[in-house]
């Protein structure tokens, strides 16, 4: 296996993007090759399994079908716009300015006058733009160029809102225009380009030219009128739910691109939005850090930057004095340093390429390409039903066997009008098409991004980000989740209020100097810093070289204390005299095992001298020095307290009960993170402990591979881990059939972020690099945010399978009905304009109210959710088949005996005794539909109301669709070809639908078998795990 990071903590950029193992992910011995949905997971799926699914999906609207999956076309348009930016970068600026200028959209940016300032915007993005360092050189390198953009670098701007307010006037914000999402009327033309759709809308202008031409003006327009406004209507309801989850997307889309750094302004270190980032701004940089801007390097070490996201080329690119300018965009590979901003917003080429492009929400799912199959399926279904019922209507009107309510016969061969018999073909086929508009759920796949908005908008309230959508379901079938400890599991608290900047680590040692005396500014003024080497998670160490008062130069290391410990040779005594190490070796290193037992993080500090030969005397000499690390002299070793994160051992608890097996990954010392463990339940007992729970990384990493992955199932604790351990312990899991979701905070940490099936990045401690690597960022960096993310997962899964029971009943129910009668009598009880509304009530209406229930308690009472367990289960299908039986049976003695049942048979008006029978069958059908929406939101539980006052949307839902059908019933007869009904008839109607509650509870005690039912019929649901 390759490792994925070098010695030196370089990340380089073809590990983050192809990890070694992504060619075997689709290898998957389970997987159907005959069935191109049979996806088990999308993330960084290969292009020909994407476009196969599309091919094989039976579409009736692609644009509205496929808008929330991946823009195939996309990323090669992005990368080939990223080259026409490279190349004429000037002229794009130019135009975009020109525009933007007319637009009135900007006033900052444009070439104006330096005013306050003694240079121009166009001369320094000129400078940064071409990396002309004769040019920086003319205006007296860094310091002069800092003079004349009034900063200073060692404290930075003033930073007070003249003094910003001048800088965005003179050299613009830091922002740059974003194409506008699609407006309301987009998705109204998208939503009426079904083609089921539009076939009615011409049936519906045929039958309204042909009944204002047979029966005037008066009359003749309601069967067209009502079958046009039936469209419109779910028209309109599909584009507005559209609309608001596209507002929601960009919402969350903002939030991803709003990154929080840190920028010195008077002094001091402050927080701020990249977006506040302004030309003269002292920008510090660290490993893992986006470039906020364009600029000048101040000061640097091992600074490394890597260019490809703006170059195209995986090539780390070294920064010093002669290779000083910054790209915005960029990423920090290795070293620290602190940059001059030059250049912001559209004068960078980042910004331009920001502006040029419109950020693809587009992912497909997992559970979207499945649901995508069983459309497809159902589709073919209903498509074959649909011409079944066309062809038995056609057959039976022009043989003469379908009647009129009166008994007269509709057609009879020389004798029926032209105009009248095509009127009646007319009305048949808008019934087929009609029918297949019920049968093919095209809103199926697309309930699974409206339950996936809703869920991402709530995780924002639970601390969570969700960078990819799929990665929201899929850790609702998670089975183990390997976390950090520092930070996660733990506080990661500084030890002190004083203000100190820093890591955690560094933060606690200093304030402990402070309380013991330690006079920071006089120390710093006896000496000068020479060469950073920065703290490396592969060598668990970093050091620093200073040049004192008296030209001795000494190499500080500090870092894990058993690993410092063996690279010193003596250590200093209370006297401060130095002393061999060899003989209290053993000592120091009891000392570690106890500070590490009682959960202390321990930490080494050590020194030695540095002879003058062996330090370079240039700026490339520095750069290329490796701090020499042998014969140390030990000075401490210090013991942190880190206590748990208060709730952690609840959530550690809450995820085992779920079936979710959490496993410590850290850094730290084998003790102490055995300890942690303990202490968050992690572990129950260290003695009792199997052979491999407890590991250090070097003995994972020194396995076989095929035993590694033995092991990997039994591990708990992983301590002295480094980053590629981690990435070989998700490889591991992830080959033994694990759905694994792992913590990372740092660069090194993207590739593991990225081979995980869920990466979680820390949104406090982690950097850029890790964020973008990872599916979801934990906003608090708390591991109870994590346990949340699970939860939300699995009501995710739910939610859509609640969805998918109630609109396969309905679908069912419809089609039988219509089938049934259609073969036995030649006509349809369940009209076009009906089937419509039944249609918005199952689609849109439906997938709002239960695509958007929030997370049970119970969910996290059952094991995760397998990739191949079929997504209709036998408890669904019993619950669907009770549902529809009932509902076929009652609606179907109405039909054939509900003029004797009603007592209309004596009717002297024939005609209004079939109407009064058919607007009750419709009416009771509505109600069936609206009664089992309660049933489907707690598929497995008896008691179907419990929390549901407590859900506003879906009562409000269920109220409206109540309300519009009293209003259809009774005063929109005319339209929808229904009578008014009696209170009598209102209450038989809520009769039939009330009696769907008594019976679905009596259905959940019939016991159901353990292997799925889908596993024997039908290929699209075989989901074996």
């Amino acid at each position: 296996m390759n490792n994925t990071s070098s010695g030196n903590g370089v990340l380089h950029h073809h590990d983050i993007e192809a990890s070694p193992s992504k060619d075997n992910d689709y290898l998957d011995p389970d997987a159907d090759p005959s069935d191109p949905f049979d996806i088990a997971h999308t993330k960084n799926a290969p292009l020909e399994a994407l476009k196969r699914w599309r091919q094989a999906a039976l579409v009736l609207n692609a644009s509205r079908r496929f808008r929330y999956t991946l823009d195939l076309r996309k990323e090669e348009e992005k990368e080939q716009r990223k080259r026409m930016i490279r190349a004429h970068a000037q002229v794009i600026r130019a135009a975009f300015l020109f525009k933007l200028a007319g637009e009135k959209q900007i006033v900052a940016g444009t070439p104006v006058a330096a005013g306050d300032y003694a240079i121009g915007v166009e001369q320094l993005a000129s400078m940064t733009r071409d990396h002309k360092l004769s040019a920086l050189q003319q205006f007296g390198g860094v310091k002069g160029l800092s003079s004349l953009l009034r900063t200073n670098i060692e404290i930075g701007i003033n930073g007070d809102e003249a003094d910003l307010l001048n800088r965005r006037n003179a050299f613009g914000s830091n922002t740059y225009p974003r194409k506008k999402g699609r407006s309301f009327w987009m998705f109204l033309w998208e939503a009426w380009q079904d083609l089921t759709l539009i076939i009615l809308i011409i049936a519906a202008a045929v039958s309204l030219g042909l009944g204002i031409k047979t029966e005037g003006l008066k009359e003749g327009w309601y069967d067209g009128g009502s079958i046009f406004f039936a469209v419109f209507l779910v028209i309109v309801v599909t584009a507005t739910s559209d609309y608001r989850q596209s507002l929601q997307f960009q919402n969350l889309n903002e939030e991803k691109r709003n990154i929080q750094l840190e920028v010195m302004r008077g002094g001091r270190t402050v927080k701020i939005s990249i977006y506040d980032v302004v030309v003269g701004d002292v920008v510090p940089l660290k490993i893992g850090d986006q470039v906020p801007a364009d600029g000048i390097l101040i000061t640097g070490h091992s600074l490394a930057i890597d260019e490809s996201s703006m170059t195209g080329e995986s090539k780390i690119v070294h920064k010093d004095q002669k290779e000083p300018f910054l790209m915005a965009g960029c990423k920090v590979a290795d070293g620290v340093g602190t940059m001059l901003v030059t250049g912001v917003g559209i004068n960078t080429e980042w910004g331009l390429l920001m502006a040029s492009i419109s950020e693809d929400t587009g992912e497909e799912t997992p559970l979207q390409v499945r649901l995508n199959g069983v459309a497809t399926f159902i589709g073919v279904v209903g498509l074959a039903v649909a011409v079944s019922v066309l062809a038995v209507l056609l057959a039976r009107y022009f043989t003469g066997h379908t009647e009129d309510p009166n008994g007269s016969t509709q057609f009879i061969k020389g004798r029926t009008k032209f105009d009248d018999a095509f009127n009646d073909v007319v009305k048949i086929f808008t019934i087929a098409v009609t029918i297949v508009v019920v049968a093919v759920p095209e809103g199926l796949p697309l309930a699974v991004t409206l339950t996936l908005a809703y869920s991402m908008r709530k995780m924002m309230a639970d601390k969570a980000l969700v960078r990819r959508l799929s990665a929201c379901e899929t850790m609702g079938s998670a089975t183990t989740i390997c976390s950090d400890k520092t930070g996660t599991l733990t506080l990661n608290e500084d030890g002190g209020n004083v203000e100190i900047s820093g890591s955690p680590t560094e933060k606690a040692i200093l304030s402990w100097a402070l309380k013991l005396g330690m006079k920071f500014d006089v120390i710093r003024s006896e000496s000068t810093i020479l060469h950073v080497f920065p703290f490396n998670s592969e060598k668990k160490r970093g050091g620093v070289a200073l040049k004192l008062s008296d030209s001795e130069v000494h190499i500080h290391w500090k870092g894990a204390a058993e690993i410092v410990l063996a690279s010193c040779s003596g250590y200093l005594d209370s006297n401060g005299c130095q002393q061999s190490i060899n003989e209290d070796k053993e000592f120091f290193k009891a000392a570690i095992d106890e500070m590490a037992a009682n959960s202390l993080r321990c930490v080494a500090l050590a020194y030695r001298l540095c002879e003058k030969e062996e330090i370079p005397t240039d700026e490339e000499g520095f750069s290329g020095w490796v701090l020499p690390e042998d014969n140390l002299v030990l000075l401490a070793i210090v013991g942190i307290k880190d206590p748990c994160r208060p709730g952690v051992k609840e959530a550690v608890k809450i995820c085992i009960d779920a079936g979710v097996k959490v496993r410590m990954v850290t850094g730290d010392n084998i003790q102490t993170a055995k300890a942690i463990a303990l202490e968050c339940g992690i572990l129950s007992s260290a003695e009792d402990a199997p052979e491999h729970s407890i590991i250090e990384g070097r003995e994972f990493r020194a396995l076989p591979e095929n035993e590694r992955e033995q092991v990997a199932k039994e591990i708990m604790v992983m301590g002295r881990s480094s980053p590629s351990d981690k990435l070989l312990l998700v490889q591991a899991l992830r080959k033994g059939g694990d759905v694994v979701a792992v913590t990372g905070d740092g660069t090194n940490d993207a590739p593991a972020l990225h081979e995980a099936d869920i990466g979680l990045s820390m949104g406090i401690q982690g950097t850029e690099v890790a964020k973008e690597s990872s599916d979801i960022i934990i906003l608090d960096d708390n591991f109870a945010s994590v346990v949340k993310v699970v939860r939300w997962g699995r009501s995710v899964y739910a939610n859509i399978q609640k969805f998918i029971q109630f609109q396969l009943t309905v679908n069912v129910a419809a089609l039988v009905i219509n089938v049934v009668v259609a073969v036995s009598s030649g006509d349809v009880p369940l009209n076009s304009v009906q089937l419509l509304w039944v249609n918005l009530i199952m689609d849109t209406l439906g997938a709002l109210a239960l695509a958007t229930e929030p997370p049970t308690d119970n969910l996290m009472h059952r094991s995760p959710v397998g990739r191949r367990e079929p997504l209709i289960t036998n408890i669904m299908w019993r619950n669907l088949l009770v549902q529809a039986v009932y509902q076929v049976t009652v609606l179907l003695v109405l039909n054939f005996a509900g003029l004797s049942i009603l007592h209309l048979k004596d009717d002297a008006n024939r005609e209004h005794a079939f109407e009064v029978k058919n607007t009750l069958i419709f009416n009771a059908f509505v109600l069936c539909q609206i009664f089992n929406e309660f049933n489907a939101r707690r598929p497995e539980e008896i008691n179907c109301f419990k929390g549901v006052t407590k859900n506003y949307l879906f009562m409000g839902i269920v109220g409206i669709t109540f309300i519009l059908q009293i209003i259809i019933i009774e005063f929109l007869g005319k339209f929808t070809s229904t009578v008014r009904l009696d209170w009598q008839l209102w209450l038989v109607s809520l009769g039939i639908g009330v009696i769907s509650w008594p019976l679905a509870m009596l259905g959940k005690l019939i016991p159901v078998p353990k292997t799925p039912v889908a596993a024997y019929f039908t290929k699209p649901f075989q989901r074996h795990r």
